[in-house]
């Protein structure tokens, strides 16, 4: 026996707990937020204030908060999943009922100390209620239609709220998790067969009713969708945002005009510069290169998650685990996808590196879970 496994199969429970943890995921989280605390360091023109202190606090706080939420067994997170879902709901309506408006935009509670986004808390309780949903119904009932329900309306009451903000991206974000997590639950692959060519068929009618007395759209929707398209038939007006970032993008090249040196964020022509659309901001100080290697710092963090995933024997870690690298990876790839032009424009931040508090609290806390299947695994 090595002196390490001695001094684990000796230290009291907590700390035997502490030392089980994932460092190396632990580490590549430190490593991504650290990125971002450089840009927006960055882009505020070499000044700590505005963003990069207030992100370094949040981010200690979420460490703290990943490190208590890791401790804590598993199955309590399981048995509170139901109570969290109903809670972020209500946070929703509250939302709906009593929300703070910015840019148009009815999303946050105002907590005195700091906005609290329910929505984002959403996109992790949705994930636990669904896995322990799955994990409760037994396997062979998982495709029937009557089970099938259940998860649908789980996932499309939330969805409805947030989209009535109205945040596009984020109800999008909530569908494409919830629909994810059924499918690697085991539901039947017609089902999303049917919901696929269902949206493809309202896809088509919404085109083909154009200029029709049936339209589907208004106007101003279609001209969005074209912009979406064709960024330069409106390059002063909606089409701006993208044709700023593919700018700056384009002139970052194979190494970047260096660190603090980017002209597109440093001259202001990039818009939420230190928000959605910071991947810019880096890619033009760092090139390919720096973007390739933000870009594989996440792919480890999957990887590390998907191991977890694997590794476990308990059905709603698996699940959960799997739902929390889903809901990631979607965060990151609409993103990179939004500011390269090759999604529209939906509002979505870069994870642990785009300037927010509740994005960043919620997300730690996220990976909080995924550190304690982790480390309440079967060994």
């Amino acid at each position: 026996m090595s002196y390490l496994e001695y001094a684990v199969k000796t230290t009291p429970t907590g700390l035997r707990k502490f030392l089980y943890m994932n460092w190396p995921l632990t580490l590549l989280l430190i490593s991504v937020a650290s990125a971002g605390f450089l840009m927006l360091y960055s882009v505020a023109g070499g000044s700590w204030r505005p963003w990069a202190e207030p992100q370094m606090e949040r981010f200690a706080l979420g460490l703290v908060v990943m490190f208590i939420v890791a401790l804590i067994p598993i199955w309590f997170w399981r048995s509170m999943s139901l109570l969290a879902y109903l809670g972020s709901v209500g946070l929703l309506v509250l939302v709906e009922l009593f929300g703070t408006v910015g840019m148009g935009a009815q999303r946050w509670i105002d907590l005195g100390f700091m906005r609290l986004q329910p929505s984002e808390l959403t996109k992790v309780t949705l994930v636990m209620v669904l896995a322990a949903y799955y994990d409760w119904l037994p396997s062979e009932k998982t495709s029937r239609p009557l089970w099938v329900l259940l998860p649908v309306f789980l996932i499309l009451i939330p969805t409805a709220l947030v989209l009535k903000q109205p945040d596009l991206g984020t109800a999008l974000l909530l569908l494409a998790a919830g629909g994810g997590l059924m499918f690697l639950a085991g539901v039947h692959w017609a089902y999303f067969a049917a919901v696929i060519a269902a949206g493809v068929g309202l896809v088509t009618a919404v085109f083909k009713s154009r200029g029709t007395d049936w339209q589907l759209l208004k106007d101003y929707q279609f001209r969005r969708i074209d912009t979406f398209l064709d960024p330069s038939s409106d390059p002063l007006g909606a089409g701006y945002h993208i044709t700023q970032s593919k700018i700056a993008l384009g002139s970052g090249g194979w190494n970047g005009r260096g660190f603090m040196q980017g002209t597109q964020s440093r001259l202001n022509f990039l818009p939420e510069k230190h928000t959605d659309f910071i991947f810019t901001t880096l890619a033009e100080e760092f090139g390919f290169v720096g973007g390739i290697t933000l870009l594989t710092l996440y792919g480890l963090i999957l990887v590390f998650c998907l191991v977890t995933a694997l590794s476990t024997k308990d059905r709603f870690s698996s699940l959960v685990t799997l739902g929390i690298s889903l809901n990631f990876f979607l965060f990151f790839a609409v993103n990179m996808s939004m500011v390269m032009g090759l999604a529209p424009v939906v509002g979505v931040p870069l994870p642990m590196v785009s300037y927010g508090g509740s994005a960043m609290l919620v997300l730690m806390a996220a990976f909080g879970i995924v550190q304690s299947a982790h480390i309440h695994r079967p060994r």
